[in-house]
């Protein structure tokens, strides 16, 4: 009898988040790549984001592809050992599906890669920065720390990092970016649609109820929005729309989210997955309210078979906070004023 043949794993995945995770198997449905992709998880130390990781790994696992978790942030020793265990698997892969290209510890271990093809998966908002900073050639930098203090080895790890997503004839490596929002790759980039497919196949769809549910954002928690502002914000439209549940960020810290229950009478869920999967399994109401945020973006798409309505709610400047860099408003602007059109948002 002929042995099996051995799948070959010679796509490698690097994810931080729970939605780089599942935009990762995403990426791999649409490509029909679940067998043939190896996926790293580098967690965070933030134990709610851990959860979801963990969470997100065994569905992951059920999909057909292969994970390993490792530890780089636990010492400056263990990023060392993390780059020198994930050094074979970078070397041998055909191609680099990355997660966050913003990532220091991503952009520290890109130049032991020397694949043919790299993806970059949908990181939320932050893809809207990475296309524009690359299509214009800056120093890749998350929109909300733009105006962070830099030094030598930062900008030339950005630096690399800017070369190794840009389209190279020298290199011969095609780039190609997954998403979901509203971009348009730069000349030589192959943008593909991330529609959600395996989400809407695996959950769903949910039971939906006659209530509403306020999503919430980690706005305060990256120093763009004033707390107070953001919960006078919450409880407005919590009387307004008569709202029962705050779904939180998973960067939502305690403290806040009591505070919103206090002011609000909001029942708070810490979902266990990232939303796009947990409103998939339901129950979900018949409205889903948010500020500025990824969500405006996916939800549309994870729900489009259940008649559900979304409102997305402005963002006014003086709720800008004293830390926000400078062309936050019109960022926060772009996504609201992208989602209503695209998606006919209320």
């Amino acid at each position: 009898m002929a042995k099996k043949r051995k799948q070959r794993r010679d796509t490698l995945a690097l994810v931080e988040s729970p939605a780089q995770l599942l935009n990762v198997i995403e990426w791999a449905h649409h490509h029909d790549a679940l067998k043939q992709t190896r996926l790293a998880v580098l967690p965070p130390r933030e134990a709610t984001t851990r959860l979801q990781l963990e969470s997100m790994a065994d569905l992951a696992r059920e999909a057909g592809l292969a994970v390993s978790w490792y530890e780089p942030r636990r010492s400056a020793a263990a990023m060392v050992a993390v780059a020198w265990e994930l050094f074979p698997r970078l070397a041998k892969a055909h191609r680099l599906v990355v997660g966050d290209p913003f990532s220091r510890f991503v952009q520290a271990v890109l130049p032991l890669a020397d694949v043919r093809e790299v993806a970059v998966v949908d990181d939320g908002t932050a893809t809207i920065s990475f296309i524009a900073q690359l299509t214009r050639g800056d120093r890749l930098a998350r929109w909300h720390l733009a105006a962070a203090g830099r030094d030598v080895v930062v900008d030339l790890l950005s630096d690399h990092a800017r070369a190794f997503f840009t389209p190279s004839v020298r290199d011969a490596r095609g780039v190609e970016v997954f998403t979901a929002m509203p971009v348009q790759a730069p000349e030589g980039t192959r943008q593909s649609a991330n529609t959600f497919a395996w989400t809407r196949s695996r959950f769903g769809p949910p039971a939906v109820t006659d209530t509403v549910d306020v999503v919430g954002t980690s706005l305060v928690e990256s120093g763009v929005v004033d707390a107070d502002h953001y919960l006078a914000g919450v409880r407005a439209v919590s009387q307004r729309f008569g709202a029962g549940r705050y779904f939180a960020h998973r960067r939502e810290n305690d403290a806040k989210l009591a505070s919103i229950a206090s002011a609000t009478g909001l029942a708070i869920v810490r979902p266990d997955l990232p939303l796009e999967l947990a409103v998939r399994r339901g129950p979900v109401s018949r409205l889903m309210v948010s500020y500025p945020s990824t969500v405006m973006h996916t939800l549309p798409l994870v729900l489009a078979d259940t008649g559900i309505d979304l409102a997305v709610a402005d963002v006014p400047s003086e709720w800008l906070g004293g830390g926000a860099p400078a062309g936050a408003g019109d960022f926060l602007t772009t996504v609201t004023s992208t989602a209503r059109q695209r998606h006919g948002l209320v």
